[in-house]
């Protein structure tokens, strides 16, 4: 079950770390958001050194669907309505510094770095895609409004970002790892202080950065409230449409769009983590009604941390840890999110001025209507009789019949029917014994 980028890329090797090093600054995770924060410290001069716990790439990043986009869903009509003006212009301001960083970096990497126009379409409200209108215009920037989409069925209509992109992120990420001071297949097992204990060896760090998806250590920054899992899957489908863009639903629960060569990348099924969902099964009814030709050649799934606003948290880990910080909560827009942290993050770790890090801070107010949401899941299933518990916070764990794991409604770790760990933020033993 692994992804067309997976398949389709070859990926460099990293050796695996079997002695004790020291290093200014060590990051934890080896998708697309520590990859690039190292790549920007090793440009820099800054001493660096990432470890991954099993190969780079092999989670999130390497299963999104790897749009290059600062439209992200219907979100400035939200972030107008709950942060103000100014928040919502920086929002767009950074994302898109993002994006040209991406196009730049691009410009020298061969890694089917296209241009895409990007829609965002509702079903059936039309006056959702009103607001968002209302909202681009007032903070300054020209969308467009398509009545009509090229998607199979009808739509309300779509806002429309024209000249967005869409790359291969393997491909992308071979390249930009290639030469830089990464460990593979080296586990954390604790953090003491700024002392990372790896299985063979531990590392000694000035600064550390976690960019593990979801946070793994509990006590600093109360993530585990401030975040939830979402799960989506994708089919990559020969001898279907070719959609000409990049295609969204307002609805986290609807359909995706985009083609990669041959393949139409058809995205949906999406549910909260540990919930019940469509999952490759409605894909492939969505496949057989509107695209009976076609031939299915992978299928994957992906899984997204939202955090209580929409905004990704990106920055000191918590106001008490100078010296530790994170990047987390991208939804689905991982990749602007990702090449977005990594400029705040070295920013910040070499003590230089940021203009759009304050907006994105960890340490923002939590008091959001999501807060509640999240409080009431955990308690919920922290009181559910399950012999399978989640070792993260202790949580029942539900059985994914399409997936065969044993999924966490809490905060999304996900585990294999042998106990190995899949998802974080469970973080213990690679193996369960008790699943």
């Amino acid at each position: 079950m692994k992804s067309i980028w997976l398949n389709e890329s070859k990926l460099p090797e990293f050796p695996e770390l079997n002695k004790d090093i020291k290093t200014d600054v060590l990051i934890i995770g080896g998708g697309i958001a520590g990859i690039l924060t190292a790549y920007f410290l090793h440009k820099n001069g800054v001493k660096y050194a990432l470890v991954e716990k099993g190969r780079i790439c092999s989670g999130t990043t390497g299963n999104t669907t790897a749009k290059i986009t600062y439209q992200h869903g219907l979100i400035y009509h939200k972030i107008l309505k709950s942060a103000g003006l100014e928040t919502a212009k920086i929002y767009l301001q950074a994302n898109k510094r993002a994006f040209e960083e991406y196009a730049a970096l691009s410009r020298n990497i061969d890694c089917d770095y296209e241009i895409k126009d990007n829609y965002v379409y509702s079903v059936n409200d039309r006056e959702l895609l009103e607001n968002e209108m209302s909202a681009l215009e007032k903070i300054g920037y020209k969308a467009d409004y398509c009545n009509r989409t090229s998607l199979p069925f009808e739509t309300a209509g779509a806002v429309k970002f024209p000249k967005q992109a869409q790359f291969n992120p393997v491909k992308f990420l071979s390249s930009v790892a290639k030469g830089m001071n990464i460990y593979e297949n080296t586990f954390v097992r604790e953090m003491v202080g700024n002392t990372a204990v790896t299985e063979n060896g531990k590392i000694n760090a000035e600064k550390v950065i976690v960019t593990t998806h979801f946070p793994f250590i509990n006590k600093h920054g109360s993530y585990f409230l401030k975040l939830y899992q979402h799960r989506s899957y994708v089919l990559a489908l020969k001898n279907a449409q070719n959609v000409d863009g990049m295609y969204v639903d307002e609805n986290r629960k609807g359909f995706s769009f985009r083609n990669y060569g041959d393949y139409l990348l058809l995205g949906g099924g999406g549910h909260r983590t540990g919930k019940s969902g469509g999952n490759w099964s409605e894909l492939r009814s969505f496949a057989k009604k509107y695209y009976p030709d076609s031939e299915e050649k992978y299928f994957w799934a992906a899984q997204d941390c939202i955090t209580l606003d929409d905004i990704p948290y990106i920055g000191n880990y918590s106001a008490g840890t100078p010296d530790l910080y994170t990047a987390c909560g991208f939804g689905k827009w991982g990749m602007t999110g990702s090449m977005l942290s990594a400029m705040i993050l070295c920013d910040k770790v070499m003590e230089k001025q940021n203009e759009f890090a304050e907006i994105f801070s960890p340490s923002r107010s939590i008091l959001k209507p999501q807060l509640f949401v999240n409080g009431f899941e955990a308690a919920k299933n922290l009181l559910t009789f399950s012999t399978k518990r989640c070792p993260h916070l202790g949580c029942a764990l539900k059985w994914n019949s399409a997936e065969r794991s044993w999924d966490c409604p809490c905060h999304g770790s996900r585990f294999s029917e042998r106990g190995e760990v899949l998802d974080n933020p469970a973080n213990g033993a690679k193996k369960r014994d008790d699943l």
